[in-house]
């Protein structure tokens, strides 16, 4: 078992110097049995540049466009109900590829969003058991979880967490921010075209 985060809280991914080139981002959750219904959550990652920003919109990878220009980030595709245990999506990260000189990545945030949720009257108050981890896919070790507290109970879309590069290694984040304003109001911020 890899490192507990709390929000706010950052880890080195390859604390024992062993190189990192593919991990596995794994987002899973469950309906509380009081919420009714199916949940529709959905997992994406935004590629951004030293601005913070997407890179471009292509850069936006979500379940209508599931792999970046470059492959460095594919979703495994889209998990209608969030049923079963463990991960219930996920985004395959190549660190080589971000890596590369022309690449310009400054950080791949992840982010999760209740589809629908506005008519469905859903927020992640709803949702329980909602966590982020990230897995080595060489070794298959989860190095380190961030699991969601209800602190934003109203909200409909949250950005979890991100990954990123600093002084030579791989590092991840867990920003746990809420958004009542749903993935459209997450891509806004982050720059992505969603007129």
């Amino acid at each position: 078992m890899g490192v507990s985060l709390t929000k706010g809280q950052n880890v080195v991914l390859h604390q024992d110097g062993t190189p990192l080139a593919d991990v596995t981002i794994g987002l899973g959750w469950d309906a509380r049995p009081t919420a009714g219904g199916d949940f529709d959550l959905d997992a994406s990652a935004i590629v951004c540049g030293p601005d913070h920003k997407v890179i471009s919109d292509e850069h936006f990878i979500f379940y209508n466009n599931l792999t970046s220009p470059d492959g460095a980030v594919r979703h495994t595709g889209d998990n209608l109900t969030g049923d079963g245990d463990g991960d219930d999506e996920q985004l395959l990260v190549d660190l080589d590829r971000l890596d590369a000189p022309d690449a310009k990545v400054s950080q791949v945030v992840f982010t999760v969003s209740i589809h629908d949720a506005e008519r469905r009257d859903h927020s992640f108050g709803q949702v329980g058991d909602a966590f982020i981890r990230v897995v080595d896919n060489l070794t298959g070790r989860e190095m380190c979880r961030y699991e969601l507290s209800l602190d934003a109970a109203g909200e409909t879309a949250m950005v979890f967490g991100a990954l990123y590069r600093r002084n030579g290694e791989w590092k991840f984040r867990a920003i746990g921010q809420g958004y009542a304003s749903g993935l459209a109001g997450i891509a806004t911020d982050y720059g992505v075209n969603v007129g």
